[in-house]
């Protein structure tokens, strides 16, 4: 799934192992799929289905129905079976807990069937703020919150090692939980306060650490990300204070790093899937090898090894990912292959302990009717891609579920197989368009899954993803104001990275031709307000393009600010807009987009995300939000701005259908107006607002985008990195 818009390049040092000890307030987890706020608006996902990377999935091993699901950078989940859906846990995270949205690890009490942990933090490095532990008494419906003194990566490599989270076998209260670079920590009062405990294996500033944690028995084992193929990486203790390598372990490549594992308690036999990395990229070698406890004797099962031959002459190159076992059955256990693009990853199943393996993929029938996008513009889905995530139902034997890069599949007789994923959402958003008419109230772009045509709120599109051509992150979306059923796109793509729509962004034709640099570097493209020019950007390396035959022909924009964001003006197709971000500068042009010229200079710079929005129906009715720099308007098509004094901050600005007896549209910010960054709503011109999300309805981090709907007063649609699209509507 995709990263958050910060940098990932510095790597942080190492940190002090102990966690700090901070009991917070309990707070609220949604309960329901449409909740009524208290401000008074029901807040609901747009919904797409699934759209991310699923990092692990549990079902609880002594309640029929019960299961939880975690993600890379979209929260946590608990299945409702009842509802047939999924349920989300962790929306009550806001915009300063971002990073806590990646759920590292989960764990469930067998003894205690309402209680659940989360590991929470999605990356390392030292921009990111420090992890988390949530702890509940009632399925996640409220927590309790220990801050830490470490980071953890739930959107680095390795997100689909796990679970590095784990209640003892021994006693209920202890937990153990696996560290990337800070070793590993216990608690003893139920994941209240954490120390670091004696391990022999030593972390490291940049390395995978405890890549899981599992119980056998009485015993507890740990896997160790960091060998180099010959030391060993599987450690147990038997007292819970002392650890040593497991004796006899596979070495080598294919067994370097162990990504999951799971114990058959009849057999009393653990069952191990390796890697030479950790996942989901960059695997090329892998096995699957099984320990029996009681005598300590090792055997290789693995079903297929990497390395053979495809019909196209390349390598089957993968590793092994996902890992469980029939906790009914004896010897039936069920692993997935990893990162395997020649062949497609799978699933292999044997009833022998091994001995025999069946690949479920080889008779699998598909369904995706309930979520197209899977297709991909193809004519038929994949079984699965970066398959970590597997999990089979302690109830019922042909119930197996595996995650991919984009769903979680689900099949009951072994055979069919189809999306097992209403609640879930996890795309991460990057624009908002809500036509003024057409049948769609809303056209999205995402990273990973390009654009979707919203004709339903409450389904996923039944075109699927945006196609011909297929993109993987959208870069770019606009529609012409006067001419609404012309819609343009930009991302990145293999076959054309723009195109244009003329029935509202139903059906698509790639631009005959594009600038050289649009497919190394594709950025923002907007059109004027009757259609009748484009203007895209390219990054702050590279001109601007302007095309004025519906992408024929392109031309350089030499006064274009490198890299800005081209915003045209809704009444006058003549007139176009840019804001510089690096110099503080709004540009303006009068010929349209043919030249841009300064205007108002000296506005706050420095920041990307700084975002310059023009008020509908309106020439010239400019607004800038400026981060924490507050938020600025102009009445004179950006010659002059003046600072809105109702709020501090202002991230990102959209605009919908006027209040009656209101002249004005109203409109939409995710900023501050005293202390909180919230979700508010101006019927006055921004003379005064309204929040109108609460402290359960927060999401993370809401930046990139909020639009209103231009035919339905009050509604909202609002831009999560990695809670896909949330509305909002007065309750």
């Amino acid at each position: 799934m995709s990263a958050f818009h910060l940098s990932r390049r510095s790597v942080l040092a190492g940190t002090a192992a102990a966690a700090a000890v901070v009991s917070l307030p309990s707070v609220q987890g949604q309960a329901a799929a449409a909740t009524p706020a208290k401000s008074g608006y029901r807040w609901r996902n747009v919904v797409q289905g699934g759209t991310g990377f699923i990092t692990g999935v549990l079902f609880h091993p002594s309640v029929r129905g019960l299961a939880y699901l975690r993600t890379d950078i979209g929260g946590a989940y608990r299945w409702d079976d009842r509802a047939d859906r999924w349920i989300p846990l962790t929306d009550h995270l806001g915009w300063d807990d971002w990073n806590l949205l990646g759920v590292e690890a989960m764990a469930v009490d067998p003894a205690h069937p309402n209680r659940v942990y989360l590991s929470l933090g999605a990356y390392t490095q030292s921009w990111a703020g420090n992890g988390a532990v949530l702890r509940s008494d009632d399925r996640g419906a409220t927590w309790k919150r220990t801050d830490l003194s470490v980071k953890l990566g739930a959107n680095e490599d390795g997100r689909g090692c796990g679970e590095r989270l784990l209640v003892d076998p021994r006693d209920s209260d202890t937990l153990w939980l696996g560290t990337r670079h800070d070793g590993l920590l216990k608690s003893t009062d139920r994941g209240a306060s954490w120390k670091a405990v004696s391990f022999p294996a030593a972390p490291s500033a940049t390395g995978q650490g405890v890549t899981l944690l599992v119980a056998a028995g009485r015993s507890v084992y740990a896997g160790w990300g960091d060998s180099d193929g010959t030391s060993a990486n599987l450690y147990r203790t038997a007292d819970g204070v002392t650890w040593e390598a497991v004796p006899g372990q596979p070495t080598g490549t294919a067994a370097k790093v162990p990504v999951r594992a799971a114990y058959d308690r009849h057999a009393r036999e653990l069952y191990v899937t390796y890697a030479d990395a950790p996942g989901p990229n960059g695997q090329a070698d892998g096995s699957v090898h099984k320990l029996r406890t009681a005598s300590g004797k090792w055997s290789e099962v693995t079903p297929v090894k990497p390395g053979g031959a495809t019909s196209d002459g390349g390598t089957d190159s993968f590793g092994y990912g996902g890992v469980a076992v029939d906790a009914r059955c004896p010897g039936t256990v069920v692993v997935s292959t990893n990162n395997r693009w020649s062949l497609v990853d799978t699933l292999y199943r044997t009833t022998d302990g091994g001995r025999t393996w069946t690949s479920l993929k080889d008779k699998a029938v598909l369904d995706v009717s309930e979520t197209p996008y899977l297709k991909w513009g193809a004519d038929k889905p994949k079984f699965g891609w970066w398959i970590q995530a597997v999990g089979l139902d302690p109830f019922d034997s042909r119930h197996v579920v595996h995650g991919t890069g984009a769903t979680l599949y689900g099949t009951r007789d072994l055979k069919h197989f189809a999306p097992q994923i209403r609640g879930v959402e996890e795309a991460s958003i990057r624009q908002l368009v809500s036509p003024p008419s057409g049948e769609a109230h809303l056209l999205s772009g995402s990273g990973d899954i390009g654009v979707m045509y919203h004709e339903r709120l409450t389904a996923s599109p039944s075109r699927g993803m945006a196609s011909n051509p297929v993109f993987g992150s959208s870069t770019g979306l606009s529609l012409a104001t006067a001419k609404p059923s012309y819609v343009v796109r930009a991302g990145w793509g293999d076959h054309g990275n723009g195109a244009s729509s003329n029935d509202g962004g139903k059906t698509w034709t790639p631009f005959k031709t594009q600038p050289d640099v649009a497919k190394s570097a594709p950025g923002p493209i907007a059109t004027n307000a009757d259609a009748s020019v484009l203007l895209w950007s390219f990054g702050t390396a590279n001109p601007a393009h302007r095309s004025t035959d519906n992408g024929a022909t392109w031309t350089e924009i030499p006064t274009f600010p490198k890299g800005a964001v081209p915003v045209a003006d809704p009444v006058d197709p003549a007139r176009c807009y840019a804001f510089d971000t690096t110099t503080g500068t709004l540009f303006a042009s009068t010929d349209s987009g043919r030249t841009f010229t300064a205007r108002a200079t000296g506005l706050s710079s420095g920041d990307t995300e700084f975002q310059l929005v023009a008020a509908p129906g309106r020439t010239g009715d400019l607004w800038l939000s400026l981060k924490g720099n507050g938020l600025y308007r102009s009445t004179d098509g950006g010659a002059t701005f003046t600072k809105v004094s109702s709020c501090h901050a202002s991230h990102t600005l959209g605009f919908g259908k006027a209040a009656r007896g209101a002249s004005y549209p109203a409109l939409y910010m995710v900023g501050t107006t005293e202390t909180i960054t919230a979700v508010y709503r101006s019927d006055d011109e921004a003379k005064t607002w309204t929040r109108i999300n609460d402290d359960r309805h927060q999401w993370g981090w809401t930046g990139a985008a909020i639009t209103g709907d231009p035919r339905v007063y009050g509604r909202v649609y609002i831009a999560t990195n990695g809670r896909g699209v949330q509305y909002g509507e007065p309750a």
